[in-house]
């Protein structure tokens, strides 16, 4: 099943690349060179491949194991990367997944004044016992996000106008390679097709709605504004990902490093994440699962995202992230009036 290592050990990543005609491709990489798979697996897109993973992978491996050095002919820095899956499938995301995380949005809510973590400051001394008790005993957050925010690895995220707080959430994601209905934790990593790295920009600001308290965070209006997910630029199959829960998350902002944590630090790891929204949910090949983000996010810092900002991104063998900030263009905003 997926997940599930073969003997070989030549290591390989998977790609979707735009060349400089603007098409688009599938591609296997190595070293941060590629080659295009069309020549040994015909005209099938990443996401055909992980529909039939099971037997894609065999396939993809012995490719890996044959090809020379000199067959990846492409270098990575002349391609623009996609997102690897495309079109992908549902989004799951956990939330409040890293324990420091938690409080330091708090702490950041507490010291501004305002309520971007959804509480009052009454509140927040009750959040902080509940949450120790729910790490302790409790299962998952996870909520459900927008294909449409996904953009690439090198691609501009366009900040709203009307976004006062956006905030940085660098993420490891899976990438789910067979059907996940009622799975358990024992056999959960076996449906993940691979990983790959997620940032989950945030509007801090739109998650409060004074209008609907009692009726929790806006995670529609907090998650989803177009190109809030750069994602990839690799997909590493999970035989080729050493252990899960023992890779570095590094985000910087204009060369300022603002998280660097271990994913060894999630309350839930990916195979409990997995088997959680199994028994809730059925999961399907080319779905991603965002794990959480660990601490470091601006609210904490009460520093935001602006336009000319750069945002960097790594998860160890993952790839690398490059995301300029933008503006969005008042043609734009009258559009979507």
């Amino acid at each position: 099943m997926s997940g599930t290592p073969l003997d070989s050990s030549t290591p390989f990543a998977l790609a979707t690349l735009e060349d400089r005609d603007g098409r688009a491709f599938a591609a296997i990489v190595r070293d941060g060179r590629a080659a295009p798979l069309a020549p040994h697996v015909g005209d099938r897109t990443l996401r055909e491949l992980v529909d039939d993973w099971d037997a894609a992978f065999p396939a993809l491996q012995a490719l890996a194991d044959r090809l020379e050095p000199d067959a990846y002919g492409l270098d990575l820095d002349d391609l623009r990367p996609l997102p690897p899956l495309l079109p992908p499938g549902q989004i799951f995301q956990a939330g409040a997944n890293y324990r420091q995380h938690v409080l330091d949005l708090m702490a950041g809510a507490e010291e501004r004044g305002d309520t971007s973590d959804g509480q009052t400051p009454e509140e927040r001394d009750a959040a902080r016992a509940a949450l120790e008790q729910r790490l302790a005993h409790g299962d998952p957050f996870v909520f459900l996000g927008s294909a449409h925010a996904m953009i690439g690895a090198r691609d501009e995220i366009v900040l709203p106008s009307d976004c006062a707080q956006p905030d940085w959430e660098l993420e490891l994601a899976a990438i789910i390679g067979c059907r996940a209905r009622r799975v358990p934790k024992e056999r959960a990593l076996e449906h993940v097709a691979g990983y790959t790295i997620c940032n989950d920009v945030t509007r801090r600001d739109a998650l409060n709605r004074p209008d609907a308290r009692g009726m929790g965070l806006d995670w529609l209006a907090g998650k989803n504004s177009p190109t809030f997910l750069p994602t990839g630029p690799l997909f590493v199959p999970a035989a080729h990902v050493a252990d899960p829960c023992d890779l570095q998350i590094v985000l910087k902002v204009n060369g300022r490093t603002m998280q660097d944590e271990s994913t060894a630090d999630m309350v839930f790891d990916v195979a409990a994440l997995v088997s959680f929204v199994s028994n809730v949910a059925e999961m399907r090949p080319g779905d991603l699962l965002l794990t959480g983000s660990p601490a470091g996010n601006g609210a904490s810092l009460g520093v935001f995202l602006a336009p000319g900002d750069v945002v960097e991104g790594t998860v160890t063998g993952l790839g690398h992230q490059r995301n300029v900030c933008v503006a969005e263009s008042p043609a734009a905003t009258r559009e979507a009036a």
